[in-house]
């Protein structure tokens, strides 16, 4: 009885942060489904994968609805025996997004309870982590992967935490089954930034064993980490190894080539080049807004109050209120130094007043790997304000440039924080007087301090944004009073806002000073606090993400409106692409109705992307007809779109009279802007050493038609009275592809920079190609025997811990 007793708190708990995750999303409990602008593009980009799916009961493993064909390994391609993935589903029981809220706290739970926090106190902790406005935001835009990946962050941390501590068993199976569902959820650059913070982790721990010449604990620990990392790798080693595969493909991976677009040399060969991965770096002055929400303003589209400098300004000048209020529904309040910025990174003004506590509370050196965490997370998200770090990150820390916006790693600081915060208000209960009073002077202090210099340095500030004097020329003659008056608005939320925080600090103040003059019970204190911190959260979250955000699920199972354009191009049976020019290149509209030249990704096709970067604006019926692009849709004059035919469009397939050949990605970039696509195929022949003639005999009746399509496989029928090299508008891509004539494999080249041609003897041929990855074989059967050896080690490891207790 007693051994069920205390598990009841714990169960509590979760029930507790079950009821708050569906009460903060309550609408889910109607049906509805927030309007996540991220999965909406998705959603576009995975139609035809998805209707592959529902006809054939299979994965394709390849869509061409997007930037002409790419794997579907980035857009939830499903894997066999990927037994972590039905586990993470498990956990994941609430509707969407309530499902990554719970995950959330349930993660840091976990965490604090490996430090030794109460379950009540754990619980408060919890819900100061998952409400931190930044991890609500990204599940507001639809940032999913980043959410899941985020959220069993504390987990990992918390079992390689207990495997140091010598809990080995314990910390091994947490260890191993945390860490393969952090690489389950797919975010390789939030699991990159978690693997830095354990390296801080790691070498404070190495340390601490050397110092004690515990050589053998130090030798288990890492091999019981080691273990778990391999068998957390190798139970997601199909997503991995197709990934690492495609990344070579991606615009993650470095580029062959070395001019720039404008003719320039390069000076990187990172097909990221530095000012895309630090586009979005975090101003060092707003990262004070982790304390008060809009320092810097809020968000590029801030929804200001009824009565505002805005809506003031607007209706003076004759403007009727209904078009001030929408105005002032959407203000560009913002004025930090990232493009653009959905909400602030607000972790809390109580939060941070325990953080500082923390600080003197805390007697372990834990303390102060957190600490660093939380500092190193902060000077790598400046990015470009704080270069020197930067720059040596992105030169000699490995995979560091293969991601961009660098500012997102401040989700470590967004978990060291609330942890030391934690611990802070937990040490701090147990204190004695003279000890408490003395921590809450000194952190009273410093965090009060700061606010007043902040309120000091008012007048200093100039509160102009990077994009004012854009709305100063669009808005006309109204320009410069809009101008003005924004940087009114800008002035009172600074105030409001520090005002706001300093209240708050002061009630925390106040009530810890009230139980450590014998004035309040713990419980009570506790219960204050954390109304106090959760309240202030939810309160700012609200301001982002609230009922308004959610739709209607057909919404979101059908998020775009067919136009006439679509239902015009829609009618033409024939097979080829369709480029939405009003998208661009980063748009999954087109691809939700058609098979599209665009898309939208976070890792494009590498050639896709240098292909409309050098030609697109140059030579773009280059890349059209090469592409068999028939239709580019584009606005009339009245905004309406409209489906204009191309009809010089290379088709499906075509054979050339003259292979022009070349030895370097440049000129092989270089010559598709002067040759005739139709009649002519630049081949690289320091990639390909294939017997590639020069001239081919192309007669009148020749022809290559598509005479079968799935995802997958396509099917063509050849007629030639010569050898003919064909060349098809499908992307070329190294891994997977295979091409049979009658049956007979054939080698597949790379032409025209971007698309795969072969060749064909005279006469009359079936040529298919297939898309059988053995990649996903590999993987599969790597992930089994990792899973099975996960399963046998972590029975046999409880099995073993049972037995020696039962010895004892």
């Amino acid at each position: 009885m007693n051994a069920v007793k205390k598990y009841v708190p714990h169960l509590l708990v979760l029930v507790g942060f079950i009821v708050v995750a569906l009460l903060y999303f309550s609408p889910v409990l109607q049906n509805k489904v927030i309007y996540q602008s991220d999965i909406v593009q998705y959603t576009g980009m995975a139609k035809e994968q998805n209707n592959f799916r529902a006809e054939f009961n299979a994965e394709p493993y390849w869509t061409n609805s997007a930037f002409g064909g790419m794997p579907t390994y980035q857009l939830g391609a499903k894997y066999p025996y990927n037994f972590v993935k039905h586990l993470d589903t498990a956990i994941r029981f609430l509707p969407r997004p309530a499902d990554y809220l719970f995950l959330y706290f349930l993660g840091f739970y976990a965490l604090l309870l490996v430090l030794g926090i109460r379950p009540l106190k754990a619980f408060i902790g919890s819900l100061a982590f998952g409400f931190s406005t930044y991890l609500i935001i990204i599940l507001g835009v639809g940032h999913n992967a980043k959410a899941h990946a985020i959220a069993y962050m504390p987990m990992v941390v918390a079992g390689v935490l207990l495997v140091f501590r010598k809990k080995y068993v314990a910390g091994g199976i947490l260890t191993v089954v945390a860490a393969a569902l952090e690489i389950s959820a797919n975010h390789f650059q939030m699991t990159y930034y978690l693997l830095l913070f354990l390296l801080v982790l790691a070498i404070a721990y190495t340390y601490q064993y050397c110092k004690a010449k515990d050589w053998k604990g130090l030798g288990i620990a890492y091999a019981i980490l080691v273990g778990s990392a391999v068998l957390s790798i190798g139970a997601n080693a199909t997503n991995i190894m197709a990934t690492a595969e495609y990344t070579k493909f991606s615009t993650r991976s470095a580029s062959e080539l070395t001019y720039e677009p404008d003719g320039s040399s390069k000076t990187s060969s990172n097909a990221m080049s530095y000012d895309y991965i630090t586009e979005y770096s975090y101003g060092i002055f707003e990262s004070l807004n982790l304390i008060s929400p809009r320092l810097t303003g809020g968000a590029n589209n801030e929804k200001l109050e009824a009565d505002n400098a805005i809506y003031r300004y607007l209706t003076s000048i004759g403007a009727n209120p209904q078009q001030a209020k929408e105005m002032s529904a959407q203000a560009p309040t913002y004025w930090g130094d990232q493009p653009i910025v959905a909400a602030p990174a607000y972790i809390g003004a109580v939060v941070f007043f325990l953080f500082v506590l923390g600080m003197f509370t805390e007697k372990r050196n834990l303390k102060y790997i957190f600490f660093v965490g939380a500092l190193l997370a902060l000077v790598l998200s400046w990015g470009k304000n704080f270069a020197f770090v930067t720059n040596f990150f992105i030169n000699f820390v490995p995979m560091y440039n293969k991601f961009r916006a660098v500012s997102s790693i401040q989700v470590i600081l967004e978990m060291c924080v609330p942890v030391l915060a934690v611990l802070g208000l937990y040490n701090f209960f147990k204190l004695e007087q003279k000890q408490q009073l003395s921590a809450l002077k000194k952190t009273s202090f410093i965090a009060g301090g700061l606010l007043v210099f902040l309120f000091l340095i008012k007048g200093t500030l100039s509160f102009t944004g990077l994009n004012d004097e854009y709305y100063r020329n669009a808005y006309g003659e109204i320009g410069p009073g809009f101008i003005r008056a924004l940087i009114e608005e800008r002035k009172a939320m600074y105030t409001h806002d520090l005002i706001r925080s300093f209240l708050l600090i002061l009630a925390a103040a106040v009530v810890l000073f009230a139980f450590a003059k014998d004035k309040l019970k713990e419980m009570y204190a506790l219960v204050i606090i954390g109304v106090l911190l959760v309240g202030d959260l939810v309160m700012v979250d609200r301001k982002y993400v609230n009922d308004d955000s959610f739709v209607s699920a057909r919404k979101m199972e059908d998020p775009f409106d067919i136009t006439q354009a679509d239902k015009q191009i829609l009618n033409d049976p024939a097979h080829f692409r369709v480029f939405d020019a009003q998208g661009g290149l980063n748009s999954a509209k087109a691809s939700y109705f058609h098979y599209s030249l665009g898309g939208y990704h976070a890792a494009k096709p590498r050639r896709i992307q240098q292909l409309a970067d050098y030609q697109l604006n140059q030579n773009p019926m280059t890349v059209f007809n090469m592409m068999n692009v028939k239709y580019i849709i584009q606005p009339d004059e009245e905004g309406r779109s409209v489906a204009m035919l191309n009809n010089e469009a290379n088709g499906n397939a075509w054979f050339v009279s003259t292979v022009e050949k070349v030895t370097t990605a440049d000129q092989e970039m270089q010559a598709l802007g002067k040759v005739n696509t139709k009649t002519t195929a630049v081949l690289n022949t320091q990639e390909f050493q294939q017997a590639i003639k020069d001239t081919y005999t192309v007669d009148s009746l020749a022809s290559i038609q598509l005479v079968s399509y799935k995802a997958n496989q396509l099917k063509y029928e050849s007629t030639n009275t010569q050898e003919g090299l064909a060349v098809f508008s499908e992307i070329y891509y190294p891994q997977g592809w295979i091409a049979k004539v009658d049956g007979q494999e054939v080698p597949i080249v790379a032409v025209d920079y971007v698309l795969r041609a072969i060749a064909v003897p005279e006469g009359k041929h079936t040529i298919e190609f297939t898309f059988d990855p053995q990649v996903i074989k590999t993987g599969s059967r790597i992930a089994l025997a990792s899973s099975l050896l996960i399963l046998l080690v972590s029975l046999g490891a409880v099995g073993w811990t049972m037995k020696k207790r039962k010895e004892k």
